[in-house]
């Protein structure tokens, strides 16, 4: 093939792939994220395993000072980058972490990524490492553990380069039992695109 053939043949190519890679609309969350989503979202988090591991670490922490807070962040932070990560692992590793990849999993593309705090703003587990352990000087933490037990934050959809997906965080107070005490958060992060698709007629 000469090279003006091959040269035309890429900018082919090119014209069909482009489309499927470039940016979609910006979906409306509010018309995805339904209650009745929401609702699906607590039924998964409003479980035994997740009361019983916040309040463990809130038990162990009780209410560190910002100084211990940040050192521990720090810590993750650091370890990320290690080859030694005794934080990481630890969290990553406990029963909550396992309970919520395989809900990540089970959800076939839903939920792009999950982690639970407790009542610091601190991991208590995760279905993937995340960028840092401490949340609580985030939107996620202060506008649902911050505000009430029953506070619901559904941040902005967000463009997903690599992915090629829009992505939200749904973000939520964790109660004990009885539903009166805030004793954590959640953050849910929902592949929107996959949603969109699922609405659909016949999906």
């Amino acid at each position: 093939m000469g090279i003006l053939k091959t040269t035309l043949a890429i900018a082919a190519v090119s014209t069909l792939i482009s489309p499927a890679l470039a940016e979609t609309a910006k979906p409306d969350i509010h018309s995805l994220v339904t209650p009745s989503v929401v609702a699906e979202m607590r039924q998964w988090i409003d479980t035994e395993i997740v009361r019983i591991s916040i309040t463990a670490q809130n038990d162990r922490y009780q209410e560190l000072s910002q100084d211990k807070i940040d050192a521990l962040d720090k810590q993750w932070v650091a370890e990320r980058e290690s080859e030694d990560k005794p934080l990481i692992a630890a969290t990553l590793s406990n029963p909550l972490s396992v309970y919520l990849a395989r809900l990540q999993g089970k959800s076939l593309g839903l939920y792009a990524e999950i982690f639970v705090m407790d009542q610091n703003g601190l991991n208590v587990g995760q279905s993937s490492i995340t960028g840092d352990f401490w949340q609580g000087d985030e939107a996620k933490f202060q506008k649902t553990f911050d505000v009430s037990s029953d506070a619901l934050f559904i941040d902005e959809p967000e463009w997903d380069d690599e992915a090629r997906i829009w992505r939200a965080q749904v973000n939520f107070t964790v109660t004990d039992a009885d539903n009166t005490t805030s004793i954590g958060a959640v953050t849910m992060e929902v592949n929107l695109t996959e949603l969109q698709r699922r609405s659909l007629p016949g999906a």
